[in-house]
């Protein structure tokens, strides 16, 4: 069960809640967020809502019977807002473009990506300054210099930045200079992780695992939530299956299931969900059609030489075209009232 307090709860009523709840055979975790306080109530047993609903201090209360109580749309119909400042906004009714490439790489390249989503009315870029790379060997980024140095680019443009943070320690210093935090596919179960960005008052978007489940991805958001952060977006990136004519392979069918399942916004990332350059636009647009809220893609001014991901990169005509594709297809999307 999930009870909204009010904000002007009293010691002595949250006591009084707390006892009857405990009352009933229900273990109870008080949670407490940017836009709320909650009490998580878990347990089995039966009982009439109204032995609790009536107590003061309740503004409302809701049986949710989802492992991941928080995300879950079973309490809150509504679609949740991730609001970034300067009218730009993740929600639902709208389609955010993100784009940039996989590594950020040097100032000239961060100048380059700026003027292109500027040309291009994309308001949100991504890159990595952290990057988790599979041989030790390869590119792992220009860290937290290279990341202020982006921020001071990218923000006198009007550019929000999405960025991957790697470990708790790189959440306070990242935070001035950061507008959405990622969390890449081999973090979304740092547990450490997931509770360090729950107490911080930025957006966070978390992928989902590699092999992971639908359920495990919302059960990774849960994590954030709990913590105290309910500024949470879904990413559905693709997981790793048997087939091997593509990177990996992004599993659309997640997208309409989130929506259902969860009251957070989901975007999808068909640059590593197919990783094939010729084949990203058409995921892209199928992510569109699905019901994505948004899409994040990788560009990149000469993607055969960036530092890493250039086959899955787009070049800068390519994404212009398929940012104008994009809003088209959620244009049609919302004509025919496809969701």
């Amino acid at each position: 069960m999930i009870i909204q307090l009010q904000s002007d709860i009293s010691e002595a009523q949250r006591g009084k809640l707390l006892d009857q709840v405990n009352n009933i055979g229900y273990k109870t975790t008080s949670v407490k967020t940017q836009l709320g306080e909650y009490i998580i109530g878990i347990g089995k047993r039966e009982f009439d809502i109204r032995k609790v609903g009536h107590l003061d201090g309740i503004r409302d209360i809701h049986i949710v019977s989802d492992e991941y109580k928080l995300v879950s749309k079973k309490w809150k119909a509504k679609p949740t807002a991730i609001d970034l400042g300067d009218n730009v906004a993740i929600k639902d009714g709208e389609m955010a473009i993100i784009t940039g490439p996989c590594s950020i790489e040097s100032e000239e390249q961060i100048r380059a990506v700026v003027d292109h989503c500027v040309e291009n009315g994309i308001k949100m870029m991504r890159g990595g300054v952290f990057k988790p790379r599979s041989s030790p060997y390869a590119f792992r980024g220009l860290g937290l210099e290279g990341l202020k140095l982006w921020y001071e680019i990218a923000h006198e443009a009007g550019i929000k930045i999405v960025t991957e943070v790697m470990q708790t320690s790189q959440i306070e210093e990242m935070y001035p200079y950061v507008d959405v935090y990622q969390v890449g596919a081999r973090n979304s179960q740092n547990f450490n992780l997931l509770d360090g960005l729950g107490t911080v008052d930025k957006a966070v978007m978390i992928k989902r695992g590699i092999s992971g489940t639908i359920e495990e991805l919302l059960q990774s958001a849960e994590y954030v939530f709990s913590g105290g952060n309910e500024k949470l977006i879904l990413c559905e990136r693709g997981i790793r299956t048997y087939e091997k004519a593509s990177r990996n392979t992004l599993d659309l069918n997640a997208v309409p299931i989130l929506k259902e399942k969860s009251h957070l916004p989901v975007i999808v990332d068909p640059s590593h969900g197919i990783g094939l350059r010729a084949f990203v636009p058409q995921m892209a647009l199928a992510g569109v059609m699905a019901g994505a809220d948004g899409v994040i893609y990788e560009s990149h001014a000469t993607p055969e030489k960036a530092f890493s991901d250039g086959q899955q990169t787009l070049d800068f005509e390519q994404s212009a075209r398929l940012a104008s594709w994009i809003r088209e297809s959620f244009s049609m999307r919302k004509e025919f009232d496809l969701l």
